[in-house]
C-alpha cells in the first residue's frame, strides 16, 4: 500500500478512500481518474447514469469501485450512495472531487496533511477555491458569497468556500444523520447538520481550474439556486427555533451562573457599551409580551444588530415562571398608570381563570412600559457599572 494511503496518527486509523460522483463528463473524467490514482489505489466512483462515453472509459480501470447508478438523480444521490459504500468497505474518511477537471487531484496531500496535524478527527475539510480568479464566473462567485453568508447565520462558522465539492468527510458521523436532499443542495445540507451535531467544520487552500471548453456544469441555476434557497430557508428557522436557543441554554448549564457572569458578562471582550445594549435588549424582550417567542426574537434581534447573544439572552429570563404573576401584575399597574384607567384583580383571578386577559389593552401598553422602563433602566445601570469595572481592571497594581 502506497504511504499516502493511510495517514497514522497516533490511536486513530485515518484510512480514506476518494469518491468521484460523475455524470456526462468524459472529456475531463479520466484525466481525474489518472490524477487521482496518482495519490492512491482507494477510489470509488460513482456513475450517476451517464449517457456519454462514461462507460467506455471507465472499462479501462478494473482496478476502481464503480457504482453504477441506473439513472441520473442528482449529485447528493450520488455521494450518498458513495459514502455508503466507502463505510462499508471500512473507510474512515473520504475525500470527494467533482469529475469536471475544475479540481487538481495534486492537493489530495493538502486535505490528508491537515487532518493528521488537526488534534480533533471528527471534522470535514472543504477545499477553499481562489473565486477571485479571473476565469471563474461571476455568477459562481456570488453564489458563493451568499451560501457562505447564511451558512454563518445558520451555525455561526465563517467559511470562504461553502460550494467547493473537493472536500474530506468523516464517515462514521455522517453515518449518524439523516439526509434529505439528493441535489447540488446536498453539500450545504450535510456540512450544516454536521456542524450542529459537533462536527468541526474548516476550510484548506486548492487550486481551482475553469476551462469553458472543456468543463461541463449540470448546476441548473432557477432550479437548483430555488432548491438551495428553500433549504436555507428551512435551516434558518430550525436555527432560530431550535439551534442557537440550544446552545446557549447549553453553554449557561455547562458553566453556571457564577462561571457565566466572571467569563461571559465581566470578562468577555466587548465594550460596556455593546454588553450593556446587549442587556436592555434582553430585559426589553424578557419584559415584553411576545410570550412563547421571547428565546427567538432576543436572539435573532441579537445577531441582526450585532450584539452579545449570550448576555441578551441571560437577561430575557428575568420573565422565567416564578417571576410571570409579577410581571404580569406589574405590566397591568403600568398600562392602568399611562391609560388613566381604574383597574383592580386579584390573584386568584390571574391564576385560575385569567380574567385579566379582557383588559388585554391595558396589559399590552403597561407590558412594552414597563419593558422600556426596565431595560433603559438595567442598560444604565449595566453601562456604568462596567465603565467602572473595566477603569478598575486597567489601573495598576502597586
Amino acid at each position: 500500500m502506497e504511504e499516502t494511503e493511510t495517514v497514522k496518527t497516533t490511536g486513530y486509523n485515518t484510512h480514506y478512500c476518494v469518491i468521484i460522483p460523475t455524470y456526462n463528463n468524459c472529456k475531463t473524467l479520466q484525466r481525474v481518474i489518472e490524477g487521482v490514482l496518482q495519490h492512491t489505489s482507494n477510489v470509488i466512483l460513482v456513475n450517476d447514469g451517464a449517457t456519454d462515453a462514461t462507460p467506455q472509459i471507465l472499462a479501462q480501470y478494473s482496478q476502481l469501485e464503480i457504482i453504477n447508478l441506473p439513472e441520473n438523480r442528482g449529485k447528493g444521490n450520488a455521494l450518498r450512495k458513495g459514502f455508503k459504500h466507502a463505510e462499508g468497505l471500512g473507510y474512515n474518511f473520504a475525500i470527494t472531487i467533482d469529475s469536471d477537471g475544475q479540481h487538481f487531484p495534486e492537493d489530495i496531500p493538502v486535505f490528508l496533511n491537515t487532518l493528521q496535524a488537526s488534534q480533533n478527527k471528527n471534522i470535514i475539510l472543504i477545499g477553499a477555491r481562489n473565486m477571485g480568479q479571473a476565469d471563474v464566473p461571476k455568477k459562481s462567485s456570488f453564489g458563493n458569497k451568499f451560501s457562505n453568508f447564511w451558512y454563518w447565520f445558520e451555525t455561526g462558522i465563517r467559511l470562504t468556500d461553502t460550494q467547493s465539492g473537493f472536500r474530506l468527510y468523516p464517515l462514521k458521523p455522517l453515518g449518524k444523520l439523516n439526509f434529505y436532499t439528493r441535489k447540488f443542495e446536498f453539500e450545504i445540507e450535510v456540512i450544516v447538520k454536521a456542524a450542529w451535531t459537533g462536527t468541526e467544520v474548516r476550510n484548506v487552500p486548492v487550486q481551482i481550474s475553469y476551462d469553458a471548453d472543456e468543463r461541463v456544469s449540470h448546476f441548473r441555476p432557477f432550479k437548483d439556486f430555488t432548491r438551495i434557497s428553500i433549504l436555507n430557508t428551512w435551516f434558518v428557522i430550525i436555527a432560530l427555533f431550535y439551534i442557537k436557543p440550544r446552545d446557549l441554554i447549553r453553554k449557561l448549564k455547562k458553566k453556571g451562573f457564577k462561571r457565566f457572569i466572571v467569563e461571559d458578562f465581566l470578562g468577555n471582550q466587548d465594550s460596556a457599551h455593546k454588553k450593556a445594549l446587549s442587556i436592555a435588549l434582553g430585559v426589553f424582550i424578557g419584559l415584553s409580551p411576545l410570550w412563547g417567542f421571547h428565546t427567538l426574537v432576543v436572539i435573532f434581534l441579537a445577531i441582526v444588530f450585532k450584539l452579545n447573544k449570550v448576555i441578551a439572552f441571560a437577561f430575557s429570563n428575568v420573565s422565567l415562571p416564578p417571576f410571570i404573576p409579577f410581571v404580569i401584575a406589574l405590566s397591568f399597574k403600568a398600562g392602568s398608570l399611562v391609560l388613566g384607567e381604574e383597574f383592580s384583580f386579584s390573584y386568584e383571578n390571574l391564576n385560575e381563570n385569567f380574567e385579566v386577559i379582557k383588559h388585554l389593552k391595558v396589559y399590552i401598553v403597561g407590558s412594552i412600559t414597563l419593558a422600556i422602563t426596565a431595560a433603559v433602566t438595567f442598560g444604565l445601570l449595566g453601562f456604568v457599572f462596567l465603565t467602572l469595572f473595566e477603569k478598575k481592571k486597567l489601573q495598576p497594581h502597586g
